[in-house]
């Protein structure tokens, strides 16, 4: 589980790096190159082979990209970014914030008169080309199809991923393949659709209930598929990985190679009356091209249907969080039991994962363990290595961000923890972001509003002392699938309304460079609302139901800061916390949880 984590690029290679590129440039004839954190796709999370970005500029975080002109090269990266990215970039890159500074805008100011940017068509989404296109285009700039550039000068690049397949069984599933294959195509139909594109691979994971491991901690296997309205898919996924699932896949799926892909999607065009849906914001803009004017930007079939989790994915998601609160426990125990100067981040990183590893239908974790004391947790999604791991020193903050991928669920938590005695203004800090996290927990909204309309919520304790957190308040979790799942979010830029089933994470936080971080998470399903006010009978009321369960650090609650309805909902979920994962924990355990759990 636990790997030391190597840069893919030192600062000290990028510059050579870009020099070679640049190179292919000038031999092009080109005035830039964009290399997106993406691959053909469009999964949140790449393949080693498609670690292009971080292989070119150093940079490791999971969303970002670079455009790379003859004379400046920016990476653009989002709020949760901009701390890691001057760390790991050399100066020959510009680190520019985005979306504050849109790329279109910023080529403008970069590019010469007339400039010729190029992509490989396979990694940009037909969204992304179609605003680039219609923002430069009637400014004389020209966007180019090549090949990778990137994969050019990539000497040692690695192969792509072949891991095997395997079948996802229908008591983890709740619904049967053929099932939600017949209920999609009965969609198109209704649509007027003859068929349509998906490349997301969780969404191809899901409607085929099956699974793979070529992703780090994302239990995906890479491969594309075209729904039919008749009923049927086609599947292009490599042969080796689909060995022995014959069966499972049943005769309304068609295994393809996928060199067969756009050949199979061409056809779909031919009819002049053709329409085919996909997701815009995903599909990769050589499909595209292939579909010409039959495409359709209907979405996704699968995206709602996969965020509304049925009975037995919220069961055992329910599940999974209780044996996964468990070695949670057990590791807050361990680390309380430790003088301050004695353990590293590394070593709660090994402990943590040691201590899930003990559950047999543990897969995965379902991301690198983040472990960030002191200033190390001030950066959002800092991924711990060997040069960077810290002590856990008197007066430090340490937060730990961690998830299981179980057979049955998909886990993450975060818990900020005090090691000694931690400073004031962290206390009072952690407390504001204590109450974001409560006065979420306990909203209940009317149906049919979005991430966007409630986010704000988990925000306020914060905004009324003037702070603030550069990431969303959640985000959707899959089943035994990805950890982060769209569409579903609690965001400012999210208009998907909730909808009964849907899991997300309520993780508000708050952040000082070069001090402290502090995050709290626990996941939510949403759920029709236990008490619906009577005085609007008519109208419908949603509510969080909580599965995550580990105490929240009382050394760092400034109790008097939280109102009495505050006070009742910690009591009342630390009760709930003492009660669920008590009978599952070690005596020892046991007494350090009980005195953790106990009513302010």
């Amino acid at each position: 589980m636990y790997q030391s984590f190597d840069v893919t690029a030192r600062p000290e290679q990028g510059p050579p790096r870009l020099a070679a590129l640049r190179a292919e440039l000038a031999q092009d004839g080109l005035d830039g190159f964009l290399i997106p954190r993406a691959d053909a796709h469009q999964g949140e999370y790449v393949a080693p082979r498609d670690e292009r970005l971080a292989w070119l500029t150093g940079f490791t975080g999971s969303a970002g990209f670079c455009a790379a002109l003859r004379d400046v090269a920016g990476v653009f990266i989002d709020g949760r970014y901009r701390t890691q990215v001057k760390q790991q970039v050399a100066a020959d890159y510009t680190p520019v914030p985005w979306p504050d500074v849109q790329l279109a805008d910023w080529l403008k100011d970069q590019l010469p008169k007339g400039g010729r940017i190029a992509y490989d068509p396979w990694l940009h989404a037909t969204s992304q080309i179609q605003s680039l296109e219609k923002q430069l285009s009637p400014h004389g700039f020209a966007f180019v199809q090549t090949d990778n550039l990137v994969d050019r000068i990539w000497q040692d690049q690695p192969a792509p991923p072949m891991q095997p397949a395997f079948a996802h069984p229908l008591e983890y599933a709740g619904t049967a393949a053929a099932d939600k294959i017949a209920t999609l195509a009965q969609d198109l139909r209704d649509l007027g659709q003859s068929a349509a594109v998906i490349t997301l691979p969780d969404s191809i994971m899901w409607l085929l209930n099956i699974r793979g491991s070529d992703i780090a901690h994302n239990p995906v296997a890479h491969g594309f598929a075209i729904l039919h309205a008749e009923g049927r898919v086609d599947l292009f996924m490599a042969k080796a990985k689909l060995d022995g699932l014959a069966d499972h896949l049943g005769a309304q799926v068609t295994c393809h190679d996928p060199a067969d892909f756009l050949s199979h999607v061409a056809a779909l065009a031919k009819p002049a009356d053709a329409k085919v849906g996909a997701d815009l914001t995903t599909l990769p803009q050589i499909v595209a091209d292939q579909l010409g004017q039959a495409l359709v930007g209907s979405g996704d079939p699968c995206a709602l249907p996969k965020a509304r989790k049925c009975a037995a994915e919220i069961d055992g998601s329910a599940a999974a969080h209780l044996r996964d609160g468990a070695a949670v426990v057990e590791t807050l125990a361990w680390l309380d039991a430790q003088a301050p100067g004695t353990l590293s981040e590394i070593d709660v990183v090994k402990h943590l994962e040691a201590e899930r590893a003990k559950d047999p239908s543990l897969r995965d974790i379902s991301f690198d363990t983040i472990s960030g004391t002191g200033p190390n947790g001030a950066i959002m999604h800092y991924r711990v290595s060997e040069e960077s791991n810290a002590t856990l020193e008197d007066g430090h903050l340490l937060v730990l961000d961690s998830g299981g991928q179980y057979l049955d669920g998909t886990t993450d938590i975060t818990r900020t923890i005090a090691i000694g005695t931690p400073p004031q203004e962290a206390r009072e800090a952690y407390t504001r972001v204590l109450q974001g996290m409560i006065a979420m927990s306990r909203l209940i909204w009317p149906k049919g509003l979005a991430g966007r309309d409630i986010e704000a919520v988990g925000r306020m304790p914060l905004w009324l002392a003037g702070q603030d957190f550069n990431h969303g308040l959640g985000h959707g979790v899959g089943a035994f699938l990805s950890v982060h799942e769209g569409p579903q979010r609690l965001s400012r830029v999210s208009h998907v309304p909730l909808e009964e089933g849907m899991i997300l994470s309520n993780e508000p936080g708050y952040y000082r460079e070069g001090a402290f971080g502090i995050r709290l998470e626990n996941l939510v399903v949403v759920s029709p609302a236990a008490n619906q006010p009577t005085s609007d009978p008519e109208r419908d009321m949603l509510a969080w139901r909580t599965l995550t369960f580990a105490p929240l650090d009382r050394r760092l609650i400034v109790t008097e800061m939280l109102s009495r309805d505050e006070r009742d909902w910690l009591d009342s979920y630390h009760a709930d916390v003492a009660a669920k994962i008590g009978p599952n924990v070690t005596k020892a355990a046991k007494v350090w949880l009980d005195a953790a759990a106990a009513p302010l």
